[in-house]
């Protein structure tokens, strides 16, 4: 997979984590869909003006501008969310003295609220497979219930979703 959704020179590449770069691929298949989609439908914008001897006017060149621009538009909004996915895990992936932010070893409070949700949601998806045990792990975490606040039984209601 050719990787041009961002412009990383290999440097930059070999300094993402695994988190990072599963991001971009991510990321780049998202661009790659939209790509494959745009250029469907201006095959089937031409069948249908062949079909309707509309080949060779103008209606074509202004329809396929109209669909590159949309596509356009689509991997600006895909392309924003990896540049904030990746600063935000570069920030969570930061520590104090006590070593690197990890829920729940050491929980970061510089977090936003929904951003502690995300963080801890993260840790109790990749902890265990089975939805039943992870449930019950998230109801017996004491420091959940003080690091989320009002976002606790959002993330129990979530888990329970699962089960």
């Amino acid at each position: 997979m050719t990787i041009d959704i961002i412009d990383l020179t290999d440097p930059d590449y070999a300094d993402l984590s695994a988190v990072q770069l599963s991001m971009v691929r991510v990321a780049q298949g998202k661009k790659n869909e939209i790509l494959a989609a745009a250029q469907r439908e201006k095959d089937e914008l031409r069948d249908q003006l062949i079909a309707n001897n509309f080949a060779r006017s103008s209606v074509m060149e202004y329809a396929e501008d109209r669909i590159d621009e949309e596509a356009q538009e689509q991997i600006a909004v895909v392309k924003e969310d990896l540049l904030y996915q990746l600063s935000y895990e570069a920030l969570a992936s930061e520590g104090n003295a006590q070593g690197p932010y990890r829920y729940p070893e050491n929980p970061n409070y510089n977090l936003t609220p929904s951003q502690r949700f995300l963080v801890v949601r993260n840790y109790y998806m990749t902890v265990t497979d089975d939805p039943d045990a992870r449930l019950q792990a998230y109801a017996m975490d004491s420091l959940a219930m003080s690091y989320l606040g009002e976002f606790y039984s959002t993330l129990y209601d979530l888990l329970a979703s699962y089960c």
